[in-house]
């Protein structure tokens, strides 16, 4: 710095003239302000200090240093006339005292700079440079909280590759992934797009696994809460996300004019259908909404989710009641006079169900029938019942109750449709496969098991279900509600089954967890009335399309309504003698439920002995 200062002082005092530098010999001038900025330095140590802390006394050392170096100059220029001239010794003292310290307080500043600078925690891919991208990234940017650095966008729309997009470029999804990943090393990819089929969907995320990235995704705009979109509604891709086919959509414009201003009943609502279903009809503005199950808590939990989403007054009305107690289902007939009756309440575990007979019986066949008859009885417009594909060539309790019970309101259908040409109400069924994330299903339950750090149970190594949505199954559920002419069982095309045992190695893959290392698959075998594959159609079974080719009607010629009557009654005697009890009354159930059904097979089961002969 003192040479520096020595050159600068020669060149002001000589306007820079660079010719007249040599008739003053400068060279031997810096050389000497140069060994005096050395000497002064060593004599007051100013060069000691941490830079990036200077100070007052930082300064004043540089101002000592550069005052001794003056007087060293001057003292040799005294001795050897003309070594530097006076003038551009006190020019050089000037700017070295300048320059010293301003490349002092410079040096500070940025390592103060340097510190308030966000570290980069993570580096983020964005797939989608639409309006959802877009947003992902502005918010990333504007959020210090995340310190994250979003690196590139991915995206599969030719038009958009090779931009540049807020700074950073847009990258071929399909032909670039591999380089991307590799020359950026992202620990994250945020899906923003509501445009991939579930197909690219999947074949991405199983890029990312390759490659150990996390996958994460952002929700469709008209979920944005409040409108806005922040970093906490940024979640996991769920293996939800990515089972089953691509969304089917029901719209059908008459389910408002249906709906709209009537008194509904839904049964069961407190559970994962029922509740869903309260969801949506509550959209359609009913005259009156009433929400029946025996569960205390979970009623109170829907009501205070559906109050918390409009005013409804005395519009939504939540009624305890079990669906065996006729009395009780009496008293909210005649007070709430329900035009439609979607009837979602049922035991549905099939493990349970085959050592609690009774209950299944109780429950499935008898309350079905007494809703059936009371909606009779209280002219209701349309009855929709909800069964499961455990109906089909049913091998459990659970499976035989459930065909039992479409069985009953089928026939009453066929009877009422016989006797009275303009019969009040219409009885409809839907019939589907398991529902994802619905309380007790296998998804809920592996997560759980993963959490707890494995193992996870498999029944079975080939065992395959269809699945679908939550939302897709209720919406059916409305669809057939305003489509029924009564009769009718509908069925939902459900795509390809899936092998449990693969859904169990996924989901590991998306937790981040490696299957025979970390966590393990362990199988235990089919349990009482499990079956290894699920149907929707039995072989006396065709079907009909309708409006939308994803929705199909079964054909099923009904049963005498007096002959199946006569079952139930059988069964209602068996339900509360006391001459039989234990597994004699579960043998005497099932036997009734056999002759009533003649495809029921059980499996893995201690009623399978009925099945033989």
């Amino acid at each position: 710095m003192y040479l520096l200062s020595a050159l600068v002082g020669y060149l002001l005092r000589l306007n820079f003239n660079l010719d007249s530098l040599y008739e003053y010999n400068f060279l031997r001038g810096i050389v000497i302000f140069t060994l005096a900025g050395l000497i002064s330095s060593l004599a007051t140590r100013s060069f000691a200090g941490i830079i990036r802390y200077t100070g007052i006394q930082d300064t004043l050392r540089v101002l000592y240093a550069s005052l001794i170096t003056l007087v060293i100059a001057l003292g040799i220029n005294t001795i050897s006339e003309n070594a530097i001239p006076y003038s551009i010794a006190a020019i050089a003292f000037f700017v070295s005292v300048v320059v010293l310290t301003s490349y002092r307080l410079v040096v500070k500043e940025l390592f103060a700079f340097y510190r308030t600078l966000p570290q980069v925690s993570k580096k983020v891919v964005i797939f989608g440079a639409g309006q959802s991208g877009i947003a992902t990234k502005e918010l990333l940017d504007n959020d210090t909280s995340t310190n994250v650095k979003v690196v590139g966008f991915l995206e599969d729309n030719p038009r958009k590759i090779g931009n540049v997009l807020g700074g950073v470029r847009i990258y071929s999804a399909r032909n670039d992934f591999q380089q991307v990943m590799i020359k950026n090393n992202p620990s994250e990819l945020i899906i923003a797009t509501t445009s991939m089929s579930l197909d690219r969907k999947n074949e991405l995320v199983d890029q990312c696994l390759e490659f150990g990235i996390k996958v994460t995704t952002v929700p469709n705009i008209d979920k944005w809460t409040g409108g806005e979109f922040g970093v906490d509604q940024i979640h996991e891709v769920r293996i939800e996300d990515l089972l089953g086919r691509n969304p089917i959509s029901l719209k059908n414009k008459f389910v408002n004019q249906e709906l709209s201003g009537k008194s509904i009943l839904v049964t069961g609502a407190a559970g994962s259908i029922g509740s869903e279903l309260a969801r949506q009809i509550i959209r359609y503005n009913p005259s009156k909404l009433i929400l029946l199950d025996q569960s205390e808590s979970g009623l109170f939990e829907i009501e205070n989710e559906i109050r918390g989403l409009k005013s409804l007054g005395e519009t939504l009305v939540c009624y305890v009641a079990d669906i065996t107690n006729s009395k009780r289902l009496r008293r909210m007939f005649s007070q709430y006079r329900p035009d439609f009756v979607f009837h979602a309440a049922a035991y549905k575990h099939v493990p349970m169900m085959e050592i609690n007979v009774p209950e299944a019986v109780e429950c499935n066949l008898m309350g079905t029938r007494n809703l059936a008859d009371l909606s009779v009885e209280y002219d209701v417009k349309k009855f929709v019942m909800i069964s499961t594909d455990k109906a089909v060539n049913p091998t459990s309790v659970m499976g035989a109750t459930k065909r039992a019970a479409e069985i009953y309101v089928q026939s009453l259908n066929s009877l009422l449709s016989e006797i009275e040409a303009d019969r009040p109400t219409l009885f409809i069924t839907t019939r589907f496969g398991n529902v994802l994330g619905s309380n007790g299903s296998v998804i809920p339950i592996f997560q759980k098991q993963i959490q707890r750090g494995g193992p996870i149970t498999v029944t079975h190594p080939e065992i395959t279900r269809f699945f679908m949505t939550i939302t897709e199954a209720c919406s059916l559920v409305l669809e057939a509600g305003v489509m029924g002419n009564g009769g009718e069982i509908f069925v939902f095309d459900m795509g390809k089954s899936i092998k449990i045992v693969e859904l169990a190695k996924r989901m590991i893959q998306l937790s981040g967890l490696k299957e025979g290392k970390e966590i393990d698959i362990v199988f235990t075998g089919l349990r009482p009335g499990e079956k290894l594959y699920e149907e929707l159609l039995n072989d006396m079974e065709n079907t009909m399309s309708t409006h939308h080719p994803k929705i199909m009607i079964v054909k099923v010629k009904p049963l005498n309504f007096t002959k199946v009557k006569s079952h139930y009654s059988d069964l209602e005697d068996l339900i509360y003698s006391t001459s039989s009890m234990g597994d004699d009354m579960d043998m005497k159930m099932v036997k009734v439920l056999k002759t009533l059904i003649h495809e029921y097979r059980s499996k893995e089961s201690k009623f399978s002995m009925l099945d033989r002969g």
